[in-house]
């Protein structure tokens, strides 16, 4: 599907200081930074935890609970964002003194997300007195009223929208709870659990337990903030922002945890030069892929490792997994891109909507493909796979005009009984459905597509910075590029698009096209585009081409050289 380069049109941006690079000055105003302060990464420019509602509620409450030393279970969720709030709390909390702390993990294939009845029954076996929630818990009502039943406290941290009711914990500390006061609606899972924990300690400070300046340096637990930001993939506002460039910063610095630094090695990265854009593409996925195929408790495993051998292990296990979700996931998109190609070559345009369902899929990999085919077809697609007892569970993902969790509310309010549940936010959700309601499901999703999006929505559009000027075809502006982030979801890595000739173009690895190309200053530059489409490239007809690409550097034998990051080529 050919996609609509577009440039974002020229902005003010004289209320950005003048010692900024002009290249870079004008990437933060069409980004929406509205002030220099924005730019303050440091840590006394994050946003007052007092902001939050039931902050207060939330504190009594532990420190209640560990006064009286209650047993206390952190109950997560199986992706990087529930894995990280899970480690990050289980490594801070008993920096405060807490001694009786454990975590439990549903399994997605059995339990499910979320603090589900059934995981209830696990939890009320387990006996604890206080039951904290990370990343999941907003729409948990019935599980939280059966542990509540139970005589257990709970206390909710979540960022996921909330529904028509709330659960009845003891506090819930979430964001996106109506008439909450903190900004940042965009704020990960694990960036609530920390929150959470700068409260507490300023609240134990009040009370006398610690003295003023005293209590445990949650700056240590910055690096898992920053990477289950960055793999939740939530908007990186001038909050999140701090939160992972101060994260980054340690990591840099050397000052991570064994676990992550095992990651970095796995994944064969620089833990000097990482960046946001690394924790996305290189950590996160192997991080995920103990959720997707196995049991994220290994994954939150290396995240607790204190020594650099035991990582190491579980980091390879971990890349392993990553390795056969990597050969599910082809299968599956070959599979899917089958069953679409014959939508296509009868004459079809691109559906509206992309929905489908095979009883052998894996229910792990079947976000990644939703997402893969989203990417390609630019709309909104759902994937299903088989769950229990005759219900398949289905991932979803969007693309801007329709919000998809709104989608399926509105839906299942049209359609009573039609899906069992649903959760998620505007660009990504989940759902559950009877295997027997599928093709209805799938017809009246179509049609609610089809009636919100319009003609502009369905094209896909790459926007650009533009041309990059000919000086900055160089490895000192690419290392100013990265410096000026943290790059991400919602304040996008600078993207610049030239028309160059092809010098040399050839495939290597399969898949990969490795390119020489000619600026029209004269200048040669390398450059690879990952997984292109075979049936166009390599293209000896074709001279010039409008490239869309990223300054990246290339190291090979110790030498650093600029490379090219192609996200877009069309022959010219």
């Amino acid at each position: 599907m050919n996609k609509l380069i577009q440039a974002r049109p020229r902005v003010a941006d004289d209320h950005l200081p003048t010692s900024l690079h002009p290249v870079i000055r004008q990437l933060y105003a069409t980004r929406g930074v509205a002030s220099v302060e924005e730019l303050d990464n440091s840590a006394k420019g994050l946003l007052d935890f007092r902001l939050f509602k039931d902050i207060d509620k939330a504190c009594a409450l532990l420190s209640e609970a560990l006064q009286a030393q209650a047993r206390v279970l952190v109950v997560g969720d199986f992706d990087a964002d529930g894995a990280t709030s899970t480690a990050l709390l289980m490594s801070g909390l008993p920096a405060f003194g807490f001694a009786q702390v454990d975590y439990l993990v549903p399994d997605r294939f059995s339990l499910g997300y979320g603090l589900s009845p059934a995981l209830a029954e696990h939890i009320i076996a387990l006996q604890p007195e206080l039951v904290i929630t990370v990343d999941n818990g907003i729409s948990c009502i019935a599980g939280i009223a059966k542990v509540k039943a139970a005589g257990i406290r709970v206390l909710v941290t979540d960022h996921h929208l909330q529904g028509v009711e709330l659960p009845d914990a003891d506090a819930i500390v979430n964001p996106n709870q109506r008439d909450c006061q903190f900004p940042s609606k965009s704020i990960a899972g694990v960036g609530v659990a920390f929150y959470l924990l700068v409260a507490l300690r300023n609240h134990l400070r009040q009370i006398g337990y610690f003295p003023a300046q005293g209590g445990p340096n949650l700056a240590e637990l910055l690096d898992l903030v920053a990477l289950g930001t960055v793999a939740d993939v939530v908007a990186l506002d001038a909050n999140n922002r701090t939160l992972v460039y101060q994260g980054l910063a340690r990591i840099r610095s050397g000052q991570t945890r064994p676990g992550i630094k095992a990651l970095i090695e796995v994944a064969n990265r620089n833990a000097a030069t990482l960046s946001a854009s690394d924790f996305a593409f290189a950590l996160a996925p192997r991080l995920n892929a103990a959720g997707r195929l196995d049991d994220m408790s290994l994954g939150i495993a290396c995240l607790l490792s204190v020594d650099d051998y035991q990582a190491r292990r579980i980091a390879a296990e971990l890349d392993s997994l990553n390795h056969e979700r990597r050969e599910i996931e082809q299968g599956m998109q070959q599979e899917a891109l089958a069953a679409l190609e014959k939508v296509l070559n009868s004459g079809s345009a691109v559906p509206d909507a992309v929905c489908l369902y095979q009883d052998d899929w894996h229910q792990g990999v079947i976000g990644i493909l939703a997402g893969r085919l989203k990417e390609l077809y630019h709309r909104p697609t759902i994937i299903f796979a088989d769950g229990d007892e005759g219900e398949i569970k289905g991932s979803c993902r969007s693309i801007d005009g329709l919000h998809m969790r709104d989608t399926l509310e509105l839906l299942n309010s049209q359609h009573p009984g039609l899906i069992v549940k649903f959760g998620g936010h505007a660009m990504a959700a989940g759902l559950t459905i009877r295997a027997e309601h599928f093709a209805h499901f799938k017809q009246v999703f179509v049609a609610e597509v089809s009636r919100n999006l319009s003609e502009e929505d369905k094209q896909s559009v790459v926007l650009t910075d533009g041309s990059l000027p000919t000086e900055c075809f160089s490895l000192d502006f690419a290392f100013l590029l990265q410096q000026a982030g943290p790059w991400g979801q919602k304040f996008p890595e600078p993207l610049f698009d030239d028309v160059f000739e092809l010098v040399q173009q050839r495939i290597v690895g399969d898949k990969h096209l490795k390119l020489v190309l000619k600026h029209p200053a004269g200048k040669l530059v390398d450059a690879i585009a990952f997984n292109v489409d075979l049936r166009a490239w390599p293209n000896s007809a074709a001279r010039y081409a409008r490239v869309v690409y990223q300054l990246d550097s290339n190291e090979f034998r110790g030498k650093t050289s600029l490379q090219l990051l192609v996200r877009e080529i069309q022959a010219q």
